[in-house]
């Protein structure tokens, strides 16, 4: 933020390098991977700038190669990385994509990282003053007792006056089991103004796989969004009816990174002062085309296309058809995981010799299966993914 106007969004969350292996091949079987970047915050900051507006990401990476990286893709993506801290003292997390039939597992090292030393001073830069909306997810809180802080002094004290405050639930079972995640996520999530949960979250975490119950369960936020994967999403205002809109069918390579697309279409809807099912509108259309590449960040879909979506009758919509329609049109090759943003990903070779590397990062935490699963693979529904699809 080097002069010019302050971010209209800011995001705050940690953000990985992913290592995928280039063939689609599981990991114990793959012999090149590809270098990239992906985190949920992030992932949203993107998107969002991608549609256009301003927005910083604060955040802490290691004083490293990786958060070097992981500074310049973020950056190249459009968002002011200029409140992202570097750390000399902890490393820049690192996670593996692990490919399989049945699912995508993902292997995390990311204990004792950089950014599980974020605290609630990590919003007090004046930079980020006069910002309409802050973003916060669930993965934070689990990261460290400093981060956790750091979500309850954003949903409580609001440092960024003014701004709301959006909260995706996005639990993630490996890092922490529903029984120790239910109380803190449903009581960060209620004191939020937006929240936004994966209808199977919901009922992994408190017992109920119904909008309206979740509603009842969170009474405080002005809107709760509850996203039903390839089925659809309902937008439940505190005041007025609940309103639905299916989700759009399309080709899916890879659910990873749908749920921040169709948050960053959602909210950005939001920020226009759009209705609520213009918002969903907008959430399906970004995250359908997040689905149809093999990685968490796709091109933004063009405002015109947008704004035509919003403008159609329901069964307009009902019978839309996103290739027809030309939703998809710019993806070609596809983005694949951050990295490839800016410069097409990096390589690396000889996984025989690269023992080293992989003792080194396993220092510092342990793994962990990844929790999105294989939903949607192939041709189907391409909704916002359950919940699912970001890191």
């Amino acid at each position: 933020m080097t002069g010019g106007p302050g971010p209209e969004v800011v995001t705050v969350g940690e953000t990985m390098v992913v290592m995928s292996p280039t063939d689609a091949a599981p990991l114990e079987r793959a012999d090149r991977l590809r270098l990239g970047v992906g985190g949920a915050e992030s992932n949203l900051a993107i998107g969002l700038a991608g549609l256009g507006h301003r927005v910083a990401w604060v955040s802490r990476v290691g004083d490293d190669p990786f958060g070097r990286m992981v500074l310049r893709e973020v950056a190249g993506g459009g968002v002011d990385v200029d409140s992202v801290a570097l750390d000399p003292d902890a490393p820049t997390g690192v996670y593996f994509k692990d490919p399989r039939p049945e699912a995508t597992g993902v292997h995390y090292y990311r204990a004792g990282s950089a950014a599980s030393r974020l605290g609630p001073g990590a919003l007090d830069d004046p930079r980020l003053a006069g910002a309409r909306l802050l973003h916060l997810s669930g993965i934070t809180p689990v990261l460290s007792e400093s981060c956790r802080a750091l979500v309850a002094h954003a949903v409580d004290d609001r440092p960024l006056r003014g701004a709301l405050v959006s909260f995706d639930v996005n639990h993630r079972p490996r890092l922490w089991p529903a029984d120790r995640a239910a109380d803190v996520l449903r009581d960060l999530a209620d004191r939020a103004d937006i929240v936004l949960v994966g209808l199977d979250e919901a009922e992994r975490l408190w017992g109920t796989a119904d909008p309206q119950a979740v509603r009842r369960l969170l009474p405080r936020p002005a809107t709760v969004v509850v996203k039903d994967g390839a089925v659809g999403a309902t937008a439940l205002p505190r005041t007025g009816p609940a309103v639905f809109v299916p989700a759009l069918r399309a080709p899916v390579v890879e659910p990873v990174g749908a749920g921040d697309a169709f948050a960053a279409g959602y909210l950005s809807a939001v920020l226009r002062g759009l209705d609520h099912a213009a918002a969903l509108r907008c959430g399906h259309v970004v995250a359908v085309r997040a689905l149809a590449v093999p990685g968490d960040c796709a091109p933004p879909p063009r405002r015109r296309d947008l704004d035509g979506v919003v403008a159609l009758t329901a069964d307009g919509w009902a019978a839309l058809d996103p290739v027809a329609a030309g939703l998809l049109d710019g993806l070609a090759d596809g983005s694949a995981d951050g990295g490839d943003l800016a410069d097409g990903g990096y390589l690396v070779g000889g996984l025989a010799g690269g023992g080293d590397l992989a003792g080194d990062l396993a220092d510092g935490g342990g793994t962990a299966v990844a929790d999105d699963g294989g939903a949607h693979v192939g041709t189907g529904a391409a909704g916002p993914g359950n919940g699912r699809g970001s890191r």
